[in-house]
């Protein structure tokens, strides 16, 4: 059975309410926010450009619109209240869409934009610009005459990139598909200025993610070439720990500069990870695991599973916890494996299927105890529980080789970087090929020897309270 996805007009969102969960109103839509790409490809929608209250017009992402229903707009209820300042690759959608002229692709006719239509891609948060709403004739949308239709967005030209000549969104556009690891392997074999080009025109979620595969001084040039509330933006969409980790390389002064811009509940979470020393399950969890109350149902976890945000690492497993759900927890009670959750009816409350014989570990285990304990429990992720029993987060097997390999690993690469004047030849990729392969190895060697390391060699690189 196929899929529907919903889809809305642009012009119906103009003026719309947006409530945050408990009904209560955030502000009103005033734009929205898009990303062109090339080669004819529907545009990705970024966000909204909201109103509220006090008359500021503040940026919210889709990946915080829980819905888009008739006459309004649902929200997480976390809304950033900086000012919303447009970006060289972003496009308003209202602004700069609509009354545009435009030809279509098969007739080369000249027609007027009047609406564009926007869809959810299936099983993702992710919305894209799919529909154009326009008038064939001359003049503008006031223009009554003509006839109207709706097309693909690829049937009309007149919106790409290359049509605008902007070098470093084409040069992004270009990447856009590869994976966040391979992505940062481009970005690091850039030459600087054009890094900070990329990086700038990045939205702030896919640039979080890139950051987070990239070694430690480029992460650290792309943020300081960074705007400080962007900076901060881009630190609160990053995993709390990779975000913990970033700052904890940055100057006292620069780092709390940067933690009073963020959120306070992100910030909160950020200043709790560095206190925990470095190669601890406390200093290497997440905050952010699946938690559930003993009365979920086994339906209510596989609708939180499903979340495509989530790592695989972090979907693997919920926690079962007592009020509150947010780290740190009420009483931590056990936790439910994703297969545990395939086997029992959706009704099954997760209270009754709860491994509760696995024990946690305490923030301050030692990394070479951590990875003992995946590996003897077969585990992917592991609970951190304090002393008063609450869940702190969890620890991913992901965080745990990160640890384990060589300091350079993230350096040596998995695949050629794309050059932008083009690579070597065949054979001598098959070449560097092997030679890495070798050198995968050979650290992965040494990794299993520093795992069997004594405890006290783990407290190395300790950050500081």
């Amino acid at each position: 059975m196929a899929v529907v996805t919903p889809r809305v007009f642009v012009s119906h969102l103009s003026g719309v309410a947006v409530f945050d969960p408990n009904g209560d109103q955030v502000g009103r839509v005033r734009d929205l926010v898009a990303m062109l790409r090339v080669g004819g490809r529907p545009p990705r929608l970024l966000g909204l450009v909201v109103e509220v209250v006090s008359r500021r017009r503040i940026f919210l992402p889709m990946t915080r619109v829980t819905g888009v229903e008739s006459g309004q707009v649902i929200t997480t209820g976390v809304v950033n209240m900086r000012r919303f300042e447009q970006r060289a690759s972003e496009t308003l959608v209202l602004g700069e869409l609509l009354d545009r002229r435009v030809r279509l692709v098969e007739t080369g006719e000249e027609v007027t934009v009047l609406d564009v239509g926007i869809s959810q891609l299936p099983a993702r948060r992710d919305w894209e610009i799919d529909k154009v709403f326009v008038r064939k004739g001359k003049g503008g949308a006031l223009r009554r005459k003509g006839e109207t239709l709706t097309v693909e967005w690829s049937a009309v030209s007149g919106f790409s990139l290359e049509e605008h000549g902007q070098g470093a969104e084409n040069l992004l556009a270009t990447f856009e598909q590869l994976r966040p690891a391979d992505l940062a392997n481009v970005l690091h074999h850039l030459s600087a200025k054009r890094r900070g080009e990329v990086a700038a025109a990045l939205d702030d979620d896919r640039l979080a993610d890139v950051l987070e595969e990239l070694p430690e001084d480029d992460q650290i040039e792309i943020l300081g070439v960074l705007k400080e509330e962007r900076a901060a933006d881009v630190l609160e969409a990053m995993d709390p720990d990779d975000a913990a980790d970033l700052l904890s390389e940055l100057p006292e002064e620069e780092k709390e500069r940067l933690l009073t811009l963020m959120q306070p509940e992100d910030a909160a979470d950020v200043r709790r990870l560095m206190s925990y020393e470095e190669r601890t399950a406390g200093g290497l969890m997440t905050t952010e695991p699946i938690v559930l109350r003993p009365d979920a149902t086994v339906a209510y976890a596989l609708a939180r599973v499903r979340d495509p945000d989530l790592s695989p690492a972090l979907a693997a497993q919920v926690y079962v916890c007592r009020p509150p759900d947010e780290t740190p927890t009420g009483k931590y009670l056990g936790l439910v494996h994703f297969q545990r959750l395939l086997r029992d009816p959706p009704f099954t409350l997760v209270s009754s299927i709860t491994d509760t014989d696995l024990p946690p570990l305490p923030p301050d285990t030692a990394l070479p105890e951590v990875t003992r304990y995946l590996a003897t429990y077969n585990m992917v992720a592991a609970p951190v529980v304090d002393e008063s029993g609450s869940l702190l987060g969890a620890v991913t097997v992901d965080d745990v080789l990160d640890h384990l390999l060589p300091d350079d690993w993230r350096e040596t690469e998995m695949h050629d970087a794309p050059a932008e004047g083009g690579g070597p030849g065949k054979d001598e990729d098959q070449g560097r090929d092997r030679e890495r392969g070798q050198d995968q190895r050979r650290g992965r060697d040494r990794a299993r020897g520093q795992g069997t390391e004594a405890v006290g060699d783990s407290r190395e690189g300790a950050r500081g309270r």
